[in-house]
């Protein structure tokens, strides 16, 4: 099965190679976002690439974008192939707002242990696992080597936005976790949390990144969750990270993963593109993906031909 694992050329200066995302320099000045087939779990780099899977977070980010621009603005100039977009060129600010409606995940993890305040939220005693909030909450974090927890007061103390910045930012942040819970909700689909990324453009804020993806969001069955909340179905990339995590061999993850895996994961990475968008994605016939990728920007002009 035909993947992208890594894309360069010398015609465009390559700005970051992250853990997905390659970006680059476009003629035009702005910036090319290029997601790959990579998969990262627990600070790491998987040498197995899952097939189809950036067309599916870039597919599934600009269907987002697309219905959250009446919320803010967001830096989508042009989706150029289904695995790359054209972008604004926009100062990132470092702090991801990390938005939670149910207690799950490493939130879980530190209430077992006693942690009852996280990013300056107290929640009260005897909450149990995948338990819902009366209401989301916003946990903040850091974007630095290792992201740690961080209260508003600090995130404003420390220098990382303004106490109106960090106001502005969680005002949006919770008006865009209620319209995709609201979307998804009708489609059977519970977003768990996610997190959120912003940047400013001559002054104003606007979204970056990427947005409810199964990258950036922990999404459940609805009906599972009905049935029973603590084993509900986990429609993201956990079902690689609970392979990972059974497969550890003298305490070290597996680093690449069996084709069965693999295959199983790029099922479930297209069951979620179709079932939130309604549509199946349209390049899962398609050959060489290196290839269309360069006929794409050749014709967009962000590259010259070969």
């Amino acid at each position: 099965m035909n993947t992208l694992n890594h894309f360069e050329t010398p015609q465009l200066e390559l700005l970051h190679r992250g853990k997905v995302r390659d970006s680059f320099r476009a003629p035009s000045g702005d910036r090319l976002i290029v997601v790959t087939d990579r998969l990262s779990a627990f600070d790491s780099v998987l040498e197995t690439p899952v097939a189809h899977k950036g067309a599916v977070l870039n597919g599934l980010a600009n269907f987002w974008f697309d219905n959250t621009r009446d919320i803010i603005p967001n830096h989508v100039m042009e989706l150029v192939d289904p695995n790359a977009m054209l972008v604004k060129e926009a100062e990132p600010i470092r702090v991801e707002m990390v938005v939670r409606a149910y207690l799950t995940g490493s939130m879980w993890r530190g209430y077992q242990q006693g942690q009852r305040t996280f990013s300056g939220v107290t929640v009260p005693d005897g909450l149990t696992k995948h338990q819902q909030f009366p209401e989301p909450i916003v946990t903040p974090t850091t974007k630095e080597e290792s992201d740690r927890e961080i209260t508003p007061e600090n995130l404003v103390s420390e220098g990382w936005v303004s106490q109106e910045l960090y106001e502005q930012m969680k005002e949006k942040a919770l008006a865009l976790f209620k319209v995709g819970s609201d979307l998804l909700k009708e489609k059977g689909i519970i977003l768990v949390d996610t997190k959120y990324e912003f940047g400013l453009v001559n002054g104003e804020l606007i979204l970056i990144d990427e947005i409810h993806t199964p990258d950036s969001s922990r999404f459940w069955s609805a009906e599972d969750y009905a049935k029973n909340p603590e084993s509900a179905e986990q429609m993201d990339k956990e079902y690689v990270r609970q392979w990972l995590i059974a497969n550890k061999v003298d305490g070290q993850y597996p680093r690449a993963l069996t084709p069965e895996v693999s295959q199983e994961a790029t099922r479930r990475y297209l069951d979620i593109y179709e079932r939130i968008t309604g549509q199946s994605l349209p390049t899962t016939d398609e050959g060489d993906v290196s290839a269309r990728l360069v006929g794409n920007l050749v014709r967009a002009g962000v590259m010259k031909a070969l």
